[in-house]
């Protein structure tokens, strides 16, 4: 009888091991097809930037999706990640987003920031004007492609991306909306609300000498200061990288609001409640003042942090039950709502022709 109940145990572990692989495979399944694609980048195609070569190695390693077994051609959103090193689907992140995209008929295209996942060039090396420049080769890569429509043409950015997008929608007609999730106004008060954020709790001895800090280190980006002397000067607890340095200086003096006034496209601004990296009270307030009337959808989530993931998930993702639901339904880490804003947003830019 115990050979049997000892049969029966092993037998109940595969049969449940086997139906959780099968749901974990079911959730990860996402309704869209995609494949690797390489985009050219040249100094032709990327005016705005500078000598984008240096930065790409001539190219995007990126990812190219459509909808689900559909052969005809579709509209375009073009994706533009934010800080930090990121792969094509932000190590799957996006895949969900994309989904959302597929069903009002998109494709989408996105890909590895230089240096990252085997790209060549070093995203550190970029300024912001080189990035955009990364989304003009790809929008003029996508103008080649069978399967898109070059008529419908749009961009998805998150946090740094709404510092790259606005300046090509003023030059680009052919990108014809814009989706900017999470979106900062003036890289410098973003820093000092960051640092403020992270500071929760905190005296106000702490806060005032935070402050200080961060006051002298953006006096030493503003006269130029070499990286020995920013070293020398000790301002930060945990000093940047040499390359990090490099980025911050190129590009500390990032703000969107001389951009605005010249976006002429619909434009979706999605914030989230819980931000800890964006004054998202700012951003509604610039963008709204800034924007031409009726070409701007602003939505805040409650509850949702700088990504629009949901704020119970985003600050407790070292706990193995949030990566346990994370990994069984991946859809589910975003703010209710925001997927489908997405998917609704985008039908009706279709439709808009």
């Amino acid at each position: 009888m115990k050979k049997y109940w000892a049969i029966a145990a092993v037998a109940l572990v595969v049969v449940l091991a086997l139906s959780l692989g099968v749901r974990i495979a079911v959730s990860n399944t996402f309704a869209f097809d995609e494949q690797r694609v390489s985009i050219p980048v040249t100094d032709a195609v990327a005016a705005g930037g500078t000598t984008p070569d240096a930065h790409t190695g001539g190219r995007l390693d990126g990812v190219l999706t459509t909808p689900k077994g559909s052969s005809r051609r579709h509209g375009l959103v073009v994706f533009v990640h934010g800080d930090g090193a990121a792969t094509a689907s932000r190590d799957d992140a996006y895949r969900p987003i994309w989904e959302a995209l597929s069903r009002a008929g998109y494709a989408t295209l996105s890909w590895d920031k230089a240096g990252v996942d085997g790209a060549p060039g070093n995203w550190l090396d970029q300024s912001l004007a080189d990035r955009g420049a990364e989304v003009a080769a790809a929008l003029d890569w996508a103008r080649t492609r069978p399967e898109i429509d070059p008529s419908r043409m749009g961009a998805w950015g998150v946090s740094q991306g709404g510092w790259v997008l606005p300046p090509i929608a003023a030059k680009r007609p052919d990108l014809r909306f814009l989706i900017l999730v999470g979106a900062a106004v003036n890289w410098l008060r973003q820093g000092v609300y960051h640092t403020l954020a992270g500071l929760r709790g905190a005296s106000e001895e702490q806060k005032r000498a935070a402050l200080d800090d961060r006051a002298k280190s953006i006096a030493l980006l503003e006269r130029g200061a070499s990286y020995p002397e920013y070293l020398a000067a000790k301002v930060d607890d945990k000093p940047m990288t040499e390359d990090r340095y490099g980025f911050v200086l190129r590009n500390f003096r990032a703000d969107v609001t001389p951009d605005l006034g010249r976006i002429a496209v619909p434009t979706l601004l999605l914030l989230g409640d819980a931000d800890r990296n964006v004054d998202t009270a700012e951003t509604a307030r610039v963008y709204t003042a800034g924007m031409r009337p009726g070409l701007l959808t602003e939505r805040t989530f409650h509850g949702a942090t700088h990504s629009l993931t949901r704020d119970d998930i985003e600050y407790r993702s070292d706990d193995p039950r949030v990566i346990a639901g994370a990994v069984l339904a991946p859809r589910e880490i975003y703010a209710p709502g925001y997927l489908d804003a997405l998917t609704d947003f985008a039908a009706r830019q279709a439709t808009a022709r």
